[in-house]
């Protein structure tokens, strides 16, 4: 038999916030804001865990903050998620963006972000996270997917400037601009963003109607992926630059799309190996035979049986398995061959068979032979 491959179960979002399951829109948010200040990267450099706790925490938080996810969720599990489009989170950046009003700006803002004009902090856009579905025979030869993304692009009537039309942003007296302040204490000197544009520079004073100011404006978009020969479920494909759009000119996130690999009615996958359960008779085991086994391109391919095949023994063909998905090299096709006993037999077939066994008993086989001079010894 073949083993098949277990996954790794996610953690109940409930659980990685530390909340109760009917917990109110405020605690879950209070919940992820005390998990996000203290996984902080600014407090564990370097720690892997932390890191890894952080971006729990933000997914738990950006499906339990969504009424429509969280309903979702909470009636399917994680599989009511599939086909949501979600954040892709490939930096502690792109959580801070998404979710900067669970803070309110402050040093979180300073410790991340792309330095402008006129050195002013610019930030990156959100990278979103969407899965895709292939069946067998799309996974082996590549294909081309067309999605429909949910996100945020610079708006159309601004220019992303966030002002209405006819005005501009103007420059914030506040900090004069250079988007942030200075505060002394002691020796020491700490820069903020600053309060009144929140680290822009800028001001505006009459914003947007379309994007109330933002700059950026919700939109579907189509985007065409193309999904390289060999990929396998659980892959992860980056596509650059197709996520949401920055602020100020900031370069936008990406896209990353999760491969989600269908079920095949033969065939199961190992490494770039394929498994077909194929099944045969005894006259078809003994004597051998000529069958024909399903390919992962949907024809049919013709097998030789070799004569004395036993139960449960794997035929390997030289090809027919899945490309690497690095292009180096090819996967098999391996057949489980399994003989079936037949459960009905006609009175002809009985007859031959009970001839048969009389026959056996004049010429046991070498195996059931070892076996009964085992089980004599054993008894003695």
């Amino acid at each position: 038999m073949t083993p098949k491959t277990a996954e790794m179960a996610k953690e109940d979002y409930y659980q990685s916030l530390g909340v109760d399951r009917n917990a109110s829109a405020d605690e879950i948010k209070q919940a992820f804001r005390k998990l996000a200040l203290k996984y902080h990267p600014d407090r564990n450099q370097g720690n892997k865990e932390a890191e890894e706790k952080f971006r729990a925490a933000a997914e738990a938080y950006e499906v339990l903050s969504d009424p429509e996810k969280r309903g979702m969720y909470d009636r399917f599990g994680h599989d009511g998620l599939r086909g949501t489009t979600m954040h892709g989170f490939s930096s502690f950046e792109d959580i801070f963006d998404a979710f900067g009003d669970v803070f309110g700006g402050g040093l979180f803002d300073d410790f991340f972000g792309i330095r402008g004009g006129r050195g002013r902090r610019v930030r990156r856009g959100v990278s979103l996270r969407c899965e895709i579905s292939l069946n067998f025979r799309e996974a082996a030869t590549g294909a081309k997917k067309t999605l429909e993304v949910h996100r945020r692009e610079v708006c159309a009537k601004c220019n992303g400037s966030g002002a209405r039309e006819g005005t501009s942003p103007v420059t914030c007296n506040y900090c004069r601009g250079r988007g942030e302040v200075q505060h002394s204490q002691g020796f020491f000197v700490l820069r903020t963003p600053c309060p009144q544009c929140r680290g822009r520079g800028r001001v505006i004073t009459s914003p947007c109607a379309k994007c109330q100011g933002t700059g950026r404006a919700a939109k579907r978009a189509e985007i065409t992926v193309d999904i390289p020969a060999g990929v396998e479920d659980g892959m992860r494909l980056r596509i650059p630059g197709q996520g949401e759009a920055g602020d100020d000119g900031a370069p936008p996130g990406d896209l990353y799309c999760d491969i989600r690999l269908e079920p095949h009615p033969f065939f199961q996958r190992h490494g770039n190996d394929i498994v077909c359960e194929v099944p045969i008779s005894f006259a078809q085991a003994a004597l051998g035979a000529e069958v024909e086994v399903p390919t992962l391109t949907g024809g049919m391919s013709k097998v030789e049986i070799p004569r004395g095949t036993q139960s449960g023994e794997i035929i390997a063909l030289q090809s027919g398995g899945f490309p690497n998905v690095h292009g180096y090299g090819k996967g098999r096709q391996l057949l489980h061959v399994v003989v079936e006993v037949p459960k009905k037999l006609t009175e002809r077939q009985e007859e031959l068979l009970r001839e048969f066994a009389e026959l056996e008993k004049a010429n046991v086989g070498p195996k059931r032979k070892s076996f009964f001079e085992k089980l004599k010894q054993y008894f003695e």
